[in-house]
């Protein structure tokens, strides 16, 4: 609308200025002698031949050259000028009542169509949607959302049973809904002392600055109290223990998943020793911290324990989660990214027999996973027979052959014998089809119990 005002404007200008330029600047010359008691009239003009003949009759003198000023059509122009000038101010300023008016009208109904269909719930969540879209709201050490408690609330229907997600040790998720399309989970962090505020405020700050693929994606945070709430965004299929371990037992994981997962793991690993400066250590690797979208993408998630390397942390508390945890670490406080490939191993032991990281073998007994696999992971003719029963001959023996030794090289005792995790990741995206993330191509039709493959 502006856009043609100022058009229309500008037209009424160009036809008026030229007029009161060409008036004003240079005023009309009138050539014509002056002849002693004679002149020419303004309003009436003679003709040309009169004029010869008066000029015939009257003795030749010297001519003056007389200007015209025309001082009554300049008169009608300023007038003109003025009264279009008012006329555009006049329009111009009704369309910006009228717009005004229109808004506010509008922000009315908005407003009348909100309580009315949110009056029920008694919270509005069109903040909390707006929020989502886009995320550039209130600061935190970082850009991200935050979220009032009641909003939080309404979505997880009160933090209902019905809701839960999963338990940690910090806490439970819930499933958040703000609408049919818009589902969140938020970790509720209750009153945990120093340590679960550390590291609250340590995951809101890694994972403000952390932005990657294969990293799980905070959506906000909310501070209630003595509780804390962290937003993420949804992933449909859980986690990857709960995937293993739980009342599915594998059994949506086929081969091909498995690894498609592990490469995914692996490339977040990669971001955080490779692509960080100074490099980050995760320091709680494990299943349950593998979460699995729609599309059994995996990303990494829980950075309450992530610290950089460096001399500062020689001395850092010892953390982590039993079975995953390396032994310099556990039994020095040796830290290093060397330690996130140790537990990198154990989720690939995971994947790749369906066991727990510690199986109980007696009501005070318990084995690691990787004591008991490592024995079996080097004899080729024991390898096959540890495979979890889900995925079993569903494999080519030499892919299960390379991913057996890249298991038994991460969970080396001794830090300096294990891979880098960029070694790691190049060794494994070649079992992977093309079509999952990988460089694997099937050129052979799948066998039901043996699939043949190559690269």
């Amino acid at each position: 609308m502006g856009e043609r005002l100022g058009g229309w404007a500008m037209n009424l200008l160009s036809i008026l200025l030229p007029m009161w330029v060409s008036s004003s600047l240079f005023p009309i010359i009138d050539a014509s002698p002056q002849l002693p008691g004679f002149s020419i009239s303004r309003t009436r003009p003679q003709s040309i031949p009169l004029i010869v003949a008066k000029m015939e009759a009257q003795s030749p003198g010297a001519a003056d050259v007389r200007v015209v000023h025309h001082q009554d059509l300049n008169k009608r122009i300023l007038v003109a000028l003025v009264v279009s000038s008012t006329l555009l101010g006049a329009i111009l300023l009704f369309l910006l009542c009228f717009w005004i008016y229109r808004r506010k009208t509008s922000n009315l109904d908005d407003e009348k169509c909100r309580k009315n269909s949110e009056g029920s719930k008694g919270v509005t969540l069109n903040p909390i949607i707006s929020r989502f879209n886009s995320l550039r709201l209130a600061n935190f050490k970082g850009s991200v959302s935050t979220f009032d408690y009641k909003l939080l609330e309404a979505a997880t229907d009160s933090f209902s049973k019905n809701n839960v997600l999963g338990h940690g040790g910090s806490g439970h998720v819930y499933k958040a809904c703000f609408n049919d399309k818009l589902l969140a989970a938020v970790k509720r962090i209750d009153n945990g002392g120093a340590d679960a505020e550390r590291e609250f405020e340590n995951e809101l700050s890694w994972l403000c600055k952390i932005r990657h693929q294969n990293v799980i994606k905070l959506l906000g945070h909310c501070i209630h109290g003595e509780t804390r709430f962290l937003v993420y965004e949804m992933m449909h299929n859980g986690s990857l223990e709960s995937q293993l371990h739980g009342p599915s037992r594998g059994s949506a994981l086929t081969w091909h998943l498995r690894m498609k997962i592990a490469v995914d793991v692996a490339r977040g690993l990669e971001y955080l020793h490779e692509h960080r400066n100074p490099p980050v250590v995760h320091r709680d690797l494990k299943s349950s911290n593998i979460l699995l979208d729609s599309d059994f993408n995996a990303k990494l998630s829980d950075f309450g324990l992530v610290v950089n390397l460096g001399a500062q942390n020689k001395n850092i508390k010892l953390s982590g989660t039993l079975g995953y945890v390396a032994p310099e670490y556990l039994l020095d406080g040796k830290l290093t990214d060397k330690s996130d490939v140790y537990a990198f191993g154990v989720v690939l032991l995971e994947l790749l027999t369906g066991k727990k990281p510690v199986e109980k073998t007696g009501p005070t007994h318990s084995q690691s996973l990787v004591s008991w696999a490592i024995p079996q992971l080097s004899d080729r003719s024991k390898l096959p027979k540890i495979v979890d029963p889900v995925i079993k001959d569903t494999m080519d023996l030499k892919h299960l052959y390379q991913v057996a030794a890249v298991a038994v090289l991460c969970v080396q005792s001794e830090p300096s014998y294990r891979p880098l995790v960029t070694d790691v990741l190049h060794s494994l995206i070649p079992l992977v089809p093309v079509e999952l993330g990988g460089s694997l191509r099937i050129t052979e039709p799948l066998h039901p119990k043996v699939r043949s493959s190559t690269r």
